[in-house]
C-alpha cells in the first residue's frame, strides 16, 4: 500500500498542489470547518450557510439539496445556444438501503430545450487523489474557460474568463463533480470524509451520486458518458465496471491523460528500479520540442512513431538486461539515446532506466522542467521551480482564484467556505484494490466494456507529460487486443492538460465529436 512516508513526491502532490493552498487546508482540515464570507451577498441565485469541511473525520450532521439556478447563452459554430447552469449540491445515497453517503458538490450545463432522452450526459472529474474537477471545468470543454497561453511560463494574468468556443455543451448536458473532501464535498454522518478515501470506496461513491443525479433531473434514458483526468482515469475504470454492474449503462469513457496501472507507471518507483520504456517517446518529444535532437526532428508525428518501435526493438530489451542481470548497454545504445532525446549521457549512464525526475531536472542545465507539462522550463531556484513543477505553479493559483470569484459572480452560488482545489487526501488514501497493493485498472475496464458490448472508450494524452506519458497508456492498453476495436487513441502537441494549449483543444473537442457520433450511433 502507498502511505504517507512511501508514496514519492509525485504522487503525493498528485494534480497542481501550492503551498498557500497546504496552508489554507490546515483551516478546514479539523472537523466542520473553516470559511471565508466571500461568497455571500446580494444577487445571488442561492447562498449555502453551510460550512464546508475537507479534513479525514470532517462530517455533515445532515444536508439540504440546494441550488443556484441560473440562465446563460453562447454561441457554439454559428448557433445561439440558451442553457441553464445549475451549481449546488446533491446527497449520493448507497446502492443498498438507500442511506445518505455523502453531500456532493457539482456544477452542471445543460441546454435548453433538448430532450431528455437521446441528449447524452458526461460526468467530469479530475484525479490527484484529493484534486477537485477544477481543472476540466475551467480548463476544457465547459462553457467558459480561462485562457492560460500555455506553454508560456510568464501568461498574462489574471487569466481572462472567455466564453469557451470549443465548449462540449453543442454535444453533450455536462457535470463536474468534485471528489469528497475536495471543493465543497463532505460526508455525511456517520460518515467521515475519510470513509470515502480509497479506490473502492471513492468509485463507489461516485457511482452513487451520478444515479443521484440521473434521478433527482429525470435523466435516467440519457446516454451516459465519463471523462476523467489523471487519477480519474483509474477512478473511471472502477467506477464504469461498478455502474454497469448496478445496472446504469454507459454510452462511452473518455481517459485524459491516463494512469491505468500503477504497477506499470516508473514515477511511482525508485529511480532505476524498474522499467521506463513507456516514458521514452515522451522524452524524446520533449528533446525535439527544445531542438536538443540530432538530428532535428520537425515532424513529431513521423517522429513519435519512429520512437515507439525504438523503444520496443532496441530500449526496452536492453532495459531488461539491466534490470534482471545487471549488463551494462551497449556504447551505441547510449549514443543513441542522447541523439533521441538531448539528455546528456552521463544522465544515461547513471540511470539508464530513466525516470522523469531525472530528465526533468537535468535535460536543460541550469533549469527545470515541467512534469505535467515539460516545455514548460524555469531556471533553477526562480518562484516557479519552488514547488518542482513550474507547469502547475505557473497556472494553480489562478486556478484557485477563477474558482472562488466563478461560483458566486457567474453561478449566483454564495459559499462561506472556500472551494478547496487540492486537499491532501493522498495522505490518507488506500490504494489497494483487487488484492493488490497499488490499483491497476485494466480489468476493471475490460469487465465493464465485457458486461456492456456497445461501450466504447476515447483515450486522449499529449506527447510533453511525462506524469502520465502517452506510450505507457498504448502499453497498458494493448492488453486488451480483443477490445481493440472499441478503443480509440488520439495524441496531442502538449501536456497533462492537452487542452489549455489552444490548437490541441480545437483538434481534442473534433476527436471528442466523433467520438460522440460513433458511440451514439452503437446505441441505436
Amino acid at each position: 500500500m502507498v502511505t504517507a512516508s512511501t508514496s514519492p513526491r509525485w504522487l503525493r502532490r498528485g494534480c497542481l498542489r501550492t503551498l498557500w493552498l497546504a496552508g489554507l487546508a490546515l483551516l478546514v482540515s479539523c472537523g466542520g470547518g473553516g470559511g471565508s464570507d466571500g461568497g455571500s451577498g446580494p444577487g445571488l441565485a442561492y447562498d449555502d450557510p453551510v460550512v464546508y469541511g475537507s479534513g479525514p473525520t470532517a462530517s455533515l450532521p445532515s444536508a439540504t439539496e440546494a441550488a443556484a439556478v441560473t440562465p446563460h447563452r453562447i454561441t457554439l459554430g454559428g448557433r445561439d445556444l440558451a442553457y441553464t447552469a445549475t451549481a449546488g449540491h446533491l446527497t449520493a445515497r448507497a446502492l443498498v438501503g438507500n442511506t445518505a453517503l455523502a453531500s456532493v458538490f457539482y456544477v452542471a450545463y445543460t441546454l435548453d430545450g433538448a430532450d431528455p432522452a437521446s441528449r447524452p450526459v458526461t460526468f467530469f472529474y479530475n484525479g490527484g487523489p484529493g484534486s477537485a474537477s477544477v481543472w476540466l471545468h475551467l480548463g476544457s470543454f465547459a462553457p467558459k474557460r480561462l485562457v492560460t497561453d500555455a506553454p508560456s511560463t510568464a501568461p498574462a494574468t489574471p487569466f481572462a474568463l472567455v466564453d469557451n468556443a470549443e465548449s462540449m455543451l453543442d454535444i453533450s448536458d455536462l457535470v463536474f463533480i468534485d471528489a469528497v473532501g475536495t471543493g465543497l464535498s463532505q460526508a455525511i454522518a456517520p460518515h467521515i470524509n475519510r470513509d470515502f478515501w480509497g479506490v473502492d470506496t471513492d468509485a463507489a461513491l461516485f457511482r452513487d451520486a451520478i444515479r443521484r443525479w440521473r434521478d433527482l433531473n429525470q435523466r435516467t434514458a440519457s446516454p451516459l458518458f465519463l471523462f476523467g483526468e489523471s487519477y480519474g482515469t483509474l477512478r473511471s475504470t472502477v467506477l464504469a465496471e461498478r455502474l454497469e454492474s448496478a445496472g446504469v449503462p454507459l454510452a462511452g469513457v473518455i481517459l485524459q491523460s491516463t494512469i491505468l496501472d500503477y504497477n506499470s507507471n516508473c514515477a511511482v518507483f525508485s529511480p532505476g528500479s524498474v522499467d521506463c520504456t513507456g516514458f521514452l517517446p515522451s522524452y524524446a518529444a520533449v528533446g525535439a520540442w527544445f531542438e536538443l535532437t540530432r538530428p532535428a526532428q520537425p515532424d513529431l508525428s513521423a517522429y513519435m512513431t519512429e520512437m515507439r518501435g525504438f523503444a520496443a526493438l532496441d530500449y526496452q530489451p536492453a532495459v531488461a538486461a539491466w534490470l534482471v542481470d545487471g549488463l551494462s548497454p551497449a556504447p551505441d545504445l547510449l549514443g543513441q539515446l542522447v541523439d533521441r532525446t538531448g539528455l546528456g549521457l552521463p544522465q544515461w549512464q547513471l540511470e539508464f532506466s530513466l525516470g522523469p525526475g531525472r530528465f526533468q531536472r537535468n535535460l536543460l542545465p541550469g533549469r527545470i522542467t515541467g512534469r505535467y507539462d515539460a516545455r514548460m522550463a524555469v531556471a533553477n531556484g526562480s518562484p516557479l521551480a519552488r514547488e518542482g513543477d513550474p507547469s502547475s505553479t505557473v497556472i494553480s493559483d489562478e486556478f484557485y482564484r477563477a474558482m472562488q470569484d466563478l461560483l458566486p459572480t457567474v453561478l449566483g452560488y454564495g459559499t462561506r467556505s472556500p472551494y478547496l482545489t487540492f486537499t491532501n487526501a493522498i495522505d490518507w488514501w488506500d490504494f489497494r484494490h483487487d488484492g493488490q497493493a497499488l490499483p491497476d485498472g485494466v480489468p476493471d475496464l475490460v469487465a465493464a466494456m465485457t458486461l456492456n458490448p456497445e461501450l466504447r472508450v476515447l483515450s486522449l494524452a499529449g506527447t510533453d507529460d511525462i506524469a502520465t506519458p502517452f506510450h505507457q497508456t498504448e502499453l497498458d492498453l494493448a492488453r486488451m487486443p480483443e477490445l481493440a476495436p472499441r478503443i480509440t487513441v488520439r495524441n496531442y502537441r502538449g501536456g497533462h492538460m492537452t487542452y489549455l494549449d489552444d490548437a490541441s483543444r480545437a483538434a481534442e473537442k473534433a476527436d471528442i465529436a466523433a467520438f460522440y457520433a460513433a458511440a451514439l450511433e452503437a446505441q441505436r
